[in-house]
């Protein structure tokens, strides 16, 4: 008798025990499955992090080779100045001989090899005379009152500016006109706003 105790006790346990192990495979499983997400998850956020870090060094690289030479070209602006001033020094009128217009043209065939030098690397002038004041572009230096200009108009260029690409390398210095207090008298006057 206790050999039929002994064989039912163990037939009885051996289906609680492989419910138990089935328990246990399965617990083990769905945390593997689980564990196996999170890696997955994880891998997905690595490959996503690289990708941005390659295109934001693609990008950062191709500003740095767009904008390199801006400390070479802000250095050769003041060339570009003196050559200006150079030519505007000499008024037509007061050209006697030849060796001075040979003088003349040349440092003006300098000016025009320069900018067109600084056209093809991207650097433009900027020159906005009888162009409304742009506070990106232009410094004013000073107001004056013209009647034949509305105000905010640039009447002079001082020093002008230069935009490397898209990027203000130098802004111009201008002088703005501004309106007369004869000329703000005889503008009408604003309708009074109904209540």
């Amino acid at each position: 008798m206790n050999d039929t105790n002994d064989a039912g006790t163990t037939a009885g346990a051996a289906p609680a025990a492989n419910s138990n192990a089935e328990a246990e495979t399965a617990a083990r499983v769905a945390a593997l499955e689980a564990e196996l997400a999170d890696h997955k998850d994880r891998l997905l956020r690595a490959l996503a992090e690289v990708e941005n870090i390659r295109r934001r060094a693609e990008r950062e690289r191709a500003e740095a080779v767009k904008y390199a030479v801006t400390g070479f070209a802000k250095d050769l602006l003041a060339v570009a100045d003196n050559l200006r001033r150079a030519l505007d020094s000499m008024p037509e009128a007061e050209i006697a001989d030849g060796r001075t217009r040979s003088l003349l043209d040349g440092v003006a065939a300098t000016e025009r090899e320069l900018l067109a030098a600084f056209e093809r690397h991207g650097l433009r002038r900027i020159d906005p005379k009888g162009e409304r004041f742009d506070h990106n572009l232009h410094e004013a230096v000073f107001e004056a009152e013209r009647p034949d200009q509305p105000g905010g108009i640039v009447v002079e260029v001082l020093q002008p500016g230069y935009v490397l690409h898209d990027r203000l390398l130098r802004p111009a210095m201008v002088g703005v006109s501004k309106r007369s207090p004869e000329a703000a008298a005889d503008l009408p006057a604003s309708p009074a706003e109904p209540l």
